[in-house]
């Protein structure tokens, strides 16, 4: 190892050190540097080339736990001691093989996983900035980040039969973007099924075979702040120019364009374009292209020109592959008791299996604990008790209902009664108070109310809780319950 990257490495260790935690008392300090101690212990510096500094790190939990938790404090340590614009990259080892000295660098593809390739030079007057991507007077030539994730590839999907037809789809369209028969593809399900990492998937690796591609991912709240922008400024020529240069787009929960006329249209045009043009369009969402309200029916019938792909929560089998996969990749073996516990805890979605796993992975590493199934299962219960509820409409819904002894049928139902339409509007009010939810949202949740019908009423609980003292109460201990 280069003597002078070790000197200025260990700079950089005992500058993080020194800014660890100058407020707190000594003893959460002494806790502090014995888990920064144990965790960059195994962490080595192997090149520093061009400004492009190369860690050595054990494995994948490794470099997340570090990018979580001290990017931050590692990025002032590299500025105060080599410079300004470092970047960083890892070397992830795996376990050493048997009759090798040295262990084996691995990344996906044996290489140092960099970020997506920066896409190639756009023609003058459009801007690489995501958020605002219009003309820029003075910009001659920009750049398009494809807003991927390098973890999100083929390599590292598990296929099972809740996901097999996608995916095998999917890696279809990857070898042959817009020229199959599935454009657009419309991926569908639930929370945390891997919608997006097998969108994802077909991006990266399309930018790998094919790298003069212009491959685009976004989610459709950032299409739709894009567009609002655009309108404002009076550029959505601007807008939908920029979107058809795009060779591969990817937008995650389209569903979220309901009830958004004028960016619908403006989706429709930039649609229409993209597919007479030969490009993949990919598309997720949580439900099937006719279950989405609000949604104009031309653009329904285009979702229908491709192939819809539903993708279910993961059978147990399925659950179990994920587990051993990404165990192995972090050096971690367990017995076939312990996976078989694992698998049986996170019964939903995927999204929710990983949790588990990495909180498995954190308490193996940082405290240097042998797992044993009844550990497992006091880490898994402590896990689950410092879990919050997550306040969403079907929550809000469940308080309601308990809170006026009603069934949910009841409260999705058109009844009009004051029994009833209260709790309803209740439950209407709070889903606006307390979600990140568009009126058209919360009625479709609320039994496929029109959005208007739940403007008016949260604007009724509002203006009644100031002079009714019954639903004043109701308000207060209903948002005490919710907040619990």
């Amino acid at each position: 190892m280069d003597e002078n990257l070790m000197m200025i490495w260990q700079k950089c260790l005992q500058f993080m050190r020194d800014n660890l935690n100058a407020a707190e008392d000594n003893s959460d300090l002494k806790k502090l540097e014995k888990s920064f101690d144990l965790l960059f212990d195994k962490v080595q510096p192997i090149s520093l080339v061009d400004n492009n500094l190369t860690l050595m790190v054990p494995s994948d939990f490794y470099k997340e736990y570090i990018e979580d938790n001290y990017l931050s404090l590692l990025s002032a340590a590299l500025k105060k001691n080599i410079g300004k614009g470092v970047k960083l990259w890892y070397s992830v080892m795996e376990n050493k093989p048997n009759g090798l000295e040295k262990p084996v660098t691995m990344n996906m593809k044996g290489k140092t996983v960099p970020t997506p390739k920066v896409q190639e030079t756009m023609p003058q007057g459009f801007s690489s900035n995501i958020v605002n991507p219009f003309v820029v007077p003075g910009i001659k030539k920009v750049n398009i980040d494809s807003n991927l994730k390098s973890d999100f590839s083929f390599d590292n999907y598990v296929e099972g039969e809740s996901n097999k037809f996608a995916a095998t789809v999917a890696r279809s369209i990857a070898k042959r973007p817009g020229a199959t028969a599935f454009n657009p593809l419309f991926l569908y399900g639930g929370y945390g099924v891997g919608k997006t990492h097998l969108g994802q998937a077909v991006g990266l690796e399309v930018k790998s075979q094919f790298p003069d591609k212009v491959v685009l991912y976004l989610s459709s709240e950032k299409f739709i702040q894009q567009f609002i922008s655009a309108a404002k400024a009076h550029k959505q020529t601007e807008f939908a120019n920029f979107y058809q240069m795009v060779d591969v787009l990817i937008i995650d929960d389209i569903q979220f364009l309901s009830g958004k006329s004028a960016t619908q249209d403006s989706f429709f045009h930039i649609f229409d374009y993209l597919h007479q043009n030969g490009k993949q369009i990919i598309l997720t969402s949580d439900k099937a292209p006719a279950d989405i309200m609000d949604i104009q029916d031309r653009i329904v019938s285009r979702f229908k020109w491709g192939l819809s792909a539903e993708i279910k929560s993961p059978d147990y089998e399925t659950r179990k592959q994920i587990i051993v996969d990404k165990l192995s990749r972090d050096g971690i073996v367990l017995t076939e008791d312990m996976l078989d516990f694992l698998a049986s805890e996170a019964k939903t979605n995927v999204r929710e299996l990983i949790g588990v796993i990495n909180s498995v992975i954190a308490y193996s590493t940082i405290y240097k604990s042998d797992l044993s199934l009844e550990l497992l299962k006091e880490t898994i219960n402590k896990i689950a008790a410092n879990q919050k509820k997550i306040i969403n409409i079907p929550y809000i819904q469940e308080v309601v209902c308990d809170y006026f002894g009603i069934k949910r049928e009841q409260l999705l139902s058109k009844t009009r009664k004051r029994e009833i339409a209260l709790p309803r509007q209740l439950a209407m009010y709070f889903a606006k108070e307390f979600t990140n939810s568009t009126f058209t949202k919360i009625g479709e949740e609320m039994g496929g109310k029109d959005h208007s019908t739940v403007m008016y009423a949260c604007e009724t609980i509002k203006d009644v809780s100031k002079i009714d003292k019954e639903v004043k109460k109701y308000v207060k201990e209903l948002t005490e319950r919710i907040k619990q």
